[in-house]
């Protein structure tokens, strides 16, 4: 099994049930990742939240790492003037990689700190479900000795124009249907914002938009993966 421990990152953050004041917003994160991790090979950890403190950070990031396989974090990843993850990352352990051409889910850190994987997930909610289910599901089952082949790409008829900027693998979320006539169609679920939860909760799949694609009229065919 692994053991895994996750943490959300940012003063502004506040837990369900908590009276929402001006400059707070809800954690969500954490909420969202208890769900992704629901699986009989990991023991999870929730951590809470971890306050934009640098050196509380990294201490929180050693200790973690000293007793946890996986150590994932969501905020703080990007280039914000609290944003610290990379470079503690960078003083207590290596970095891997930082920034992928994806989106949403463009500041994805990863790295070691010791024996133990670290994943820096963005902070807006849909870049942390969409860089979990690209990334991070494979990862974790390559690491349980669970890893499956590619995941297995439909091709529908998109039924709604979509637009996006060339640069970047774009997963717009969507709703797959099928006509009686065995069609597969698919129109996008809403607005896609990386922080706008409801159009990922509204959706059952991931409309997958190559780095050269700027649009897609209704009619043409789009690849499709499944939730």
């Amino acid at each position: 099994k692994l053991n895994i421990a996750y943490f959300s990152t940012g003063d502004e953050l506040i837990g369900l049930g908590e009276k929402l004041t001006k400059g707070k917003i809800y954690d969500s994160n954490r909420y969202s990742l208890h769900g992704l991790l629901q699986n009989p090979n990991y023991d999870v950890f929730d951590g809470g939240v971890i306050a934009d403190n640098r050196d509380l950070l990294k201490q929180t990031l050693q200790q973690a790492a000293e007793k946890y396989d996986v150590v994932i974090t969501t905020g703080g990843a990007s280039v914000g003037e609290a944003d610290y993850v990379k470079d503690v990352l960078t003083e207590c352990g290596s970095v891997n990689f930082w920034k992928i051409a994806m989106k949403p889910g463009k500041p994805l850190a990863f790295g070691r700190i010791g024996h133990c994987y670290f994943f820096g997930l963005p902070g807006n909610p849909v870049a942390v479900t969409t860089t979990f289910d690209i990334i991070l599901k494979p990862a974790l089952r390559y690491l349980t000795s669970t890893y499956s082949k590619k995941p297995l790409l439909f091709s529908a008829c998109c039924t709604t124009p979509l637009n996006k900027s060339r640069g970047r693998q774009e997963f717009q979320r969507g709703i797959l249907t099928q006509r009686p006539d065995g069609v597969l169609e698919v129109a996008t679920s809403g607005h896609q914002g990386s922080h706008v939860l409801s159009s990922a909760s509204a959706a059952n799949c991931y409309i997958i938009l190559d780095v050269d694609v700027t649009h897609v009229a209704s009619g043409d065919c789009v690849n499709v993966l499944l939730f």
